[in-house]
């Protein structure tokens, strides 16, 4: 692809995705999405001849980005939690326009999630900041049930803060340097129908 192609679907990735962030994946308007980048209708449609394909390469853009950026979280457990919960409002809001985790690019983005998850948790649990029973699906479960309880209007302004707290004083009861190191904890389950989760469910 040449250099200015490349910018152009770049500039297209960054528009949908403000778009989709303020009026829906499915209600957002592609002229708009166009004209934010910069482009023409047409430049969009030869990169992204449909509306699932644009979401779909958010999607994935959004998720390496994540990944990419793995090395820089600490072994803190507000760290890990943070990490695990980042891109919570994009994957809840996409999650249906992309037809759900059975979803070849959900399938294939919760696997890298979850393989850039594995080592903060171990680096946590090594540091005492993370109990040793914890995996990485309960972790991910559970920033998933935090994202989806969020969805819900609260008289809390900070209800995700405040959720995500009690989270963490639940992953923190229990560690230390002199308890079991992560090698003892659970399995890395991937549920019971072995489904790769959600990133966000991430699970």
């Amino acid at each position: 692809m040449r250099a200015d192609a490349r910018r152009n679907r770049q500039r297209l990735i960054e528009a949908a995705l403000a778009a989709f962030a303020e009026h829906g994946a499915d209600d957002a308007s592609l002229d708009e999405i166009a004209r934010r980048a910069g482009v023409g209708i047409g430049t969009l449609y030869r990169h992204f001849p449909t509306r699932q394909a644009l979401l779909e390469a958010v999607y994935r853009s959004q998720v390496e980005a994540l990944c990419a950026r793995a090395q820089d979280f600490s072994a803190q457990a507000g760290d890990v939690s943070a990490f695990a919960a980042t891109k919570r409002n994009l994957t809840i809001s996409m999650m249906s326009s992309l037809g759900g985790k059975n979803s070849a690019v959900v399938s294939s983005c919760s696997a890298m999630v979850r393989e850039a998850v594995v080592p903060l948790l171990a680096r946590a649990q090594q540091a005492g900041e993370i109990r040793p029973d914890v995996d990485v699906s309960d972790l991910l479960k559970m920033s998933h049930a935090i994202s989806v309880a969020c969805e819900y209007p609260s008289s809390h302004s900070d209800q995700a803060q405040r959720l995500l707290t009690v989270m963490l004083d639940g992953l923190r009861h229990g560690a230390g340097p002199d308890r079991a190191g992560p090698d003892e904890a659970g399995p890395d389950r991937a549920g019971p129908d072995g489904a790769a989760p959600m990133p966000g469910e991430i699970s």
